[in-house]
C-alpha cells in the first residue's frame, strides 16, 4: 500500500512523495489509506524538524480524487460519507503533525489535493501550478473539514467563489487569493523548497511546534485564557531558548537540540 506514498528522510527533514503520477496522483481510497500510514510514521519520528508533502519526481502535486472508483465506493450518502471518514483520517494526519509541513506544489493541485494543501502550514508552488475545488461539476459538496480548512485561509466569500465558480485559476491568481505562500519559477521550485524547509529545521524546533499551536488556537473563537496566553512563554525555560540567546550575544549560529 505504501508504494502510493513514499517516505524518505535527509537528515531532519522527511519527504512525503505522492506516488501515482500514472493518473496524475489523482486520490484512490488506498492512496489516501496509503497517506495515513505514512503521516502516523513521520508524526512519530521525534528527530524531525520539518515535513515536505510533493508529488513524486516530476508528477504534480494532486489531480483531485479518481472518479473512476466513485460507481463502487462513492454510489450514494452512506458511501461516501463512509469514504469521507478514511479520507478525513489522512487528512487530519497532515493537520495534526507536529513538524512544520510545506506542501512543494508542481503542477495540477486540485479537489482532494488542494484539500490536502490546505492541511499543510506552508504552500510553495511553481508558475505552472493550478488551483481548484471543482466539486460542483459532479453536483457534490466540499465535506466540512476541508470547508473549515478552506475558510480559514482564505475567507468564506473567497472559498465561495472557489466553489460556486468551479474554476480552475493560476498560481498567480493562487498567490492573490492567499491560497499559497510563494510561487517561483517552474525550474526554482525544488530548490526553494529545500531552501524553506531548511530553514525551518534550523529553528528552534520547541518554538516551531508552539507556533503551530499558537497559531490554531488564535483562530479559535473561545476567549483566551491564562493558559493559552502563559503558553507562548514555556519554551523560555528550555535549554534551546538559553542556547539561542547565548548565540545572538556571541554572534554565533545557535544549535538547537529541542530540549
Amino acid at each position: 500500500m505504501t508504494d502510493l506514498v513514499l517516505l524518505s528522510r535527509d537528515g531532519d527533514i522527511a519527504t512525503v512523495a505522492l506516488n501515482r503520477g500514472e493518473r496524475m496522483n489523482a486520490f484512490n481510497l488506498a492512496m489516501w489509506d496509503a497517506l495515513e500510514e505514512v503521516m502516523a510514521e513521520v508524526n512519530g519520528d521525534a528527530g524531525l524538524r520539518c515535513v515536505v508533502l510533493r508529488g513524486a519526481g516530476e508528477a504534480p502535486f494532486g489531480a483531485g480524487a479518481d472518479i473512476a472508483e466513485f460507481e463502487t465506493v462513492r454510489a450514494d450518502a452512506a458511501q461516501a460519507r463512509a469514504y469521507a471518514r478514511r479520507l478525513d483520517a489522512a487528512m487530519e494526519a497532515v493537520a495534526d503533525c507536529p513538524w512544520p509541513s510545506l506542501a512543494m506544489i508542481r503542477g495540477a493541485c486540485v479537489g482532494g489535493g488542494l484539500e490536502l494543501a490546505l492541511n499543510c502550514d506552508l504552500r510553495v508552488c511553481g508558475e505552472g501550478a493550478r488551483f481548484g475545488i471543482p466539486i460542483n461539476r459532479i453536483g457534490h459538496c466540499l465535506p466540512m473539514p476541508a470547508m473549515r480548512a478552506l475558510v480559514e485561509l482564505v475567507g468564506r466569500s473567497v472559498a465561495l467563489e472557489i466553489l460556486l465558480e468551479g474554476r480552475v485559476v493560476t498560481a498567480g491568481d493562487a498567490k492573490d487569493i492567499g491560497l499559497v505562500n510563494r510561487v517561483v519559477a517552474d525550474a526554482e521550485l525544488a530548490a526553494e523548497a529545500e531552501a524553506m524547509a531548511g530553514r525551518i529545521a534550523r529553528g528552534a524546533p520547541l518554538a516551531a511546534r508552539g507556533h503551530k499551536r499558537l497559531a490554531r488556537r488564535a483562530v479559535d473563537p473561545r476567549p483566551l485564557t491564562e493558559a493559552d496566553l502563559a503558553a507562548a512563554f514555556e519554551v523560555c525555560d528550555s535549554a534551546d531558548y538559553r542556547e539561542g540567546v547565548r548565540a545572538f550575544l556571541a554572534k554565533e549560529k545557535p544549535v538547537f537540540k529541542g530540549e
